[in-house]
Order: structure tokens, then C-alpha cells, then sequence
């Protein structure tokens, strides 16, 4: 019987009313050090019942938010709705959702305090579903980014949160998530088990199935920021799940439906990162291989080209060249042969790779 959503509210409430709000897995335990350095300031700032309590498996903050409107799905007691808070400034503006009345209620209680301490209040705190946007009023195309962190595996309906995540975005607009991945398809007595499903573990995507329902919503190519393996650290657990390897995977993906492809794709364009960006002033990674040191050309493939140039990430950026010319699929991505035998292209992750 598949573990009801009363059952996960159930699962985080409790842990929520510990002393120190420990779960029984290290898996959504990422603190501090998951963070740039730039954002561990602001986290000094952020009260020790919200950090506490807040469960996570990487630090889905993307730069560059100022002015932006970002919405954060399964926000829990808000510690990255208050970081985003400050990170968007008084101009921009952040939604928490959450179906749990226990940790929002965490949240709501130091809703004026923050407000107070940054100087401007532009947050907002809803009770819903985050395969139901809908019903909680968040419009079509309205939304600049959409963050989560290690919530989507809690889903029963994955491809009903995507497709939604689609929808609410703005052209242009980017998903910045870290999640629970599986190396297979996790099977059912995992996936029934309320304490696995409240770790992370049973409900975590097959890495494959994951890469499949993103590009049946909408999204062509999607870039991984960083992957690593997910500790658990609880022998009990352990042994219930067996040989299945889990990793933290911090994921970016960008609307753009009129020109992202499947693969990558050679049109001969260079781009250079100018600078500016806080917290990238030396360089400005658009994934975990694709880095832009300032003021250096980097050859790219038509995908990555329109994430510099077509994104908020645009004014940043200096782009040389067009699609007027086509030069056949990025050698050594996606369907295109490599040459001597290595990765020696593009390397872009995600569905084109």
C-alpha cells in the first residue's frame, strides 16, 4: 500500500517536534558546507529553529536572484525561503509551499523577525500542494525560479510537479532542485514504507525514469550542478535497502521550449562571461562541467549558448556568433560521434547527454 501523504505529514511533524529535529538518516542532512560562501553569511542570520529543523540535500540557490520571484516547493520551516529572501532583495519576492502545518508553522513564527532584520518583507507562505499550484493561485508564466530541496521524491505524482513547475514559469525561467536519486527502480516495499519514504529513500527517482518525465514535460536538456553519494549512516536502514546506490544531485533546467534541443547541437558560437555576478567573480559555472572563466571565450553548443544569452544570466554574457549556420550535432555530446575516442565535446548532461 503506497505511503499516504497524512503519513509523510505525520513523518516530518514528528521529527519537526524533536529537540534537535534528527531524522534517522544523514541523507537530507546538508548544512553549511553545501553552501557557497556567500550564503553562509546570510544563514548566520536565519534563527536556529528554522536551520534545525530544516531537512536538505544541497543548496539549491542559483545566482544571480536579485529582483527575481522565485517560488519554493515543499519550503518546509522556510530556512531557503529566508535565504532567497535576502538573496532577491527588496524588489524581488519569495513563495513557500508546503503541505505541513507543523514546520510552516516554524516558518510563519519568524516571519516579522526576518522581515525586520532584512529591512523589506517579501515573503509569503502557503499550504498546498506542489502537484496543485494551481489551487493555491500560482499563475501561469509567473514565476522567475523555482527551487526545491530534497522535497520532489516525496511526491506521488512526480510528473504531475513537473509538469506544474512547467507551467508556473516564466519563458526563460529556471528549476534549481536538489534531490534523492536511485541507481534502479526502487521497488515497492521501499517505496511502501513510511520511514524510507519520509528518509528519501523509498520515492526517489531512477535517474533514468527522471531524465524520461523531464522531457515528456516540457524540458529537452537539463544540466547537472553536482552529484554525489548520499550517506545514510543508520545500519537498519541500510539493510532494508539493500545494494541500491543513492546520490544528492543538485539539478538546473531552464524554459526555453523554442530552442533547447534534444541534443547538443554545432552553430559555432562562443560565449564569455563579463563578470558581475555575486559570488561568481572569478568565474560563473552553468553545470558541473561547463565553466566560464571571466573574460575567456568558451566555445559552446546551441543549448548552452541560449541559457547565457536567453536567461537572466544574458546581460552577463557576451555571445559571438548565430544558428544561421549549422554544423551538425556538438562532437562528442548526444548522439554525435567523439573523436580519438574520448568525451571531447560539449559533455552537456541531462536528456542531451
Amino acid at each position: 500500500m503506497a505511503v499516504s501523504r497524512e503519513e509523510i505529514k505525520e513523518y516530518y511533524s514528528n521529527v519537526s517536534m524533536k529537540e534537535h529535529g534528527e531524522m534517522a538518516t544523514n541523507t537530507c542532512a546538508c548544512g553549511p558546507e553545501c553552501m557557497p560562501g556567500y550564503i553562509q553569511e546570510i544563514l548566520e542570520e536565519i534563527p536556529e529553529d528554522v536551520t534545525s529543523r530544516f531537512y536538505g540535500c544541497g543548496s539549491p540557490l542559483p545566482p544571480a536572484l536579485e529582483g527575481c520571484t522565485v517560488l519554493d516547493l515543499g519550503c518546509g520551516t522556510g530556512r531557503d525561503v529566508y535565504l532567497a529572501s535576502k538573496l532577491v532583495g527588496p524588489n524581488g519576492k519569495v513563495i513557500g509551499v508546503d503541505m505541513n502545518e507543523d514546520q510552516l508553522g516554524i516558518a510563519e513564527k519568524f516571519h516579522a523577525e526576518m522581515a525586520e532584520k532584512w529591512g523589506y518583507d517579501n515573503v509569503e507562505f502557503k499550504k498546498g500542494f506542489i502537484e496543485a499550484l494551481d489551487e493555491i493561485g500560482i499563475e501561469d508564466n509567473s514565476i522567475d525560479v523555482v527551487i526545491s530541496n530534497c522535497v520532489i521524491n516525496l511526491s506521488p505524482d512526480k510528473e504531475a510537479v513537473f509538469s506544474e513547475i512547467w507551467r508556473v514559469l516564466k519563458i526563460g525561467g529556471e528549476l534549481y532542485f536538489s534531490d534523492i536519486f536511485a541507481d534502479r527502480r526502487v521497488p515497492d516495499d521501499i517505496n511502501n514504507n513510511p520511514v524510507l519514504v519520509g528518509e528519501c529513500l523509498g520515492g526517489a527517482m531512477y535517474i533514468e525514469d527522471y531524465r524520461r518525465l523531464m522531457t515528456k514535460c516540457g524540458w529537452q536538456d537539463f544540466r547537472y550542478m553536482s552529484s554525489s553519494a548520499a550517506t545514510i549512516d543508520n545500519e537498519e536502514i541500510e539493510a532494508l535497502i539493500g545494494n541500491i546506490e543513492y546520490t544528492s544531485r543538485t539539478i538546473r533546467a531552464f524554459k526555453l521550449p523554442d530552442t533547447v534541443e534534444d541534443i547538443c547541437e554545432q552553430y559555432g558560437q562562443t560565449a564569455i562571461y563579463r563578470g558581475g555576478i555575486v559570488g561568481c567573480e572569478k568565474y560563473f559555472d552553468l553545470d558541473d562541467h561547463h565553466r566560464f572563466f571571466k573574460d575567456l571565450r568558451l566555445d559552446v553548443c546551441g543549448n548552452s549558448c541560449t541559457y547565457v544569452q536567453d536567461t537572466r544570466y544574458g546581460k552577463y554574457f557576451e555571445i559571438f556568433g548565430d544558428r544561421s549556420i549549422h554544423f551538425g550535432p556538438y562532437e562528442g555530446c548526444g548522439n554525435a560521434p567523439s573523436v580519438g575516442g574520448d568525451d571531447g565535446g560539449c559533455g552537456c548532461g541531462g536528456g542531451c547527454c
